[in-house]
């Protein structure tokens, strides 16, 4: 399918891997301007020489901590100076710390409030002005299954991405008359650095080993395996494409069937 995007200009946040990379990757391959943003250099590197040596391609890249006003700002200012416009916008994050409520500060709560709710709100907030002059845009938020169904232990994810899906409900129908969409992905149980890193605090918990703990995770889905990031990030590129201009306001689950919701 020609998702009819070739030379848009793209900005994935937080996406020096798991999904948001692979989101960015999809956007090359798709002949797109892409830049990419994470807070660690190191990783933002690693993946610029990946996707020079296996795509021949040089991404705009910058270090952006999400959480810091200012970074957001400086980032949009350098992606749009470079590119002229950001065409699709991928409000991606990292996942805030997981625990149950007694567990969790007001530091942490503050933290992923910035993390999750107002990185996406400041992203649009930058992006919108130049979208609605050339009456076309994507904006496409990174969220969790949580959304839907709440995972116990990740309250503060929970909370906050229930707040994105919100917030772009709402906003979808002030925009609307711009051609400009704005949707939800809510991935399932991915293969990524966070998963690991879930499965490792789960496995302390359970005194069990986190491999088991991934199998699991694995046996309690209907297709009996875990998300490969890029088939997050085709969904991200439909939602994207010319194709889906008329989805808007939507929260798309991607989880192999686990979420028992039927809304």
């Amino acid at each position: 399918m020609n998702l009819n995007i070739k030379g848009k200009n793209v900005l994935v946040t937080a996406s020096s891997s798991g999904i948001g990379k692979a989101v960015a990757e999809f956007f090359i391959n798709e002949g797109c301007n892409v830049a990419i943003s994470s807070s660690n250099k190191e990783n933002l590197l690693k993946t610029v020489n990946e996707f020079k040596s296996s795509h021949n391609y040089e991404v705009l890249w910058e270090v952006c901590d999400i959480n810091i006003k200012s970074e957001i700002e400086q980032l949009v200012k350098t992606v749009s100076t470079t590119f002229g416009s950001i065409d699709i916008l991928v409000n991606n994050c990292g996942g805030p710390t997981p625990g149950y409520f007694e567990e969790l500060t007001d530091e942490n709560w503050d933290h992923a409030f910035n993390q999750v709710l107002m990185s996406a709100v400041r992203f649009t907030r930058l992006v919108l002005p130049e979208m609605k002059i050339k009456n076309w845009g994507r904006i496409i938020n990174i969220t969790s299954l949580s959304v839907k169904q709440p995972v116990d232990n990740l309250i503060l994810s929970n909370s906050l991405r229930s707040g994105v899906t919100v917030f772009a409900k709402t906003l979808s129908s002030q925009i609307g008359k711009y051609n400009i969409t704005i949707n939800n992905v809510a991935p399932g149980y991915t293969l990524t650095s966070r998963l690991y890193e879930l499965a490792v605090v789960r496995a302390k918990q359970l005194n069990i080993s986190h491999e088991e703990v991934l199998a699991n995770m694995a046996n309690d889905i209907p297709m009996k395996r875990l998300a490969r990031p890029d088939e997050i990030a085709a969904m991200v590129g439909f939602l994207a494409s010319e194709q889906a201009g008329y989805i808007t306001g939507q929260t798309i689950v991607v989880d192999g069937g686990v979420t028992k919701a039927t809304y």
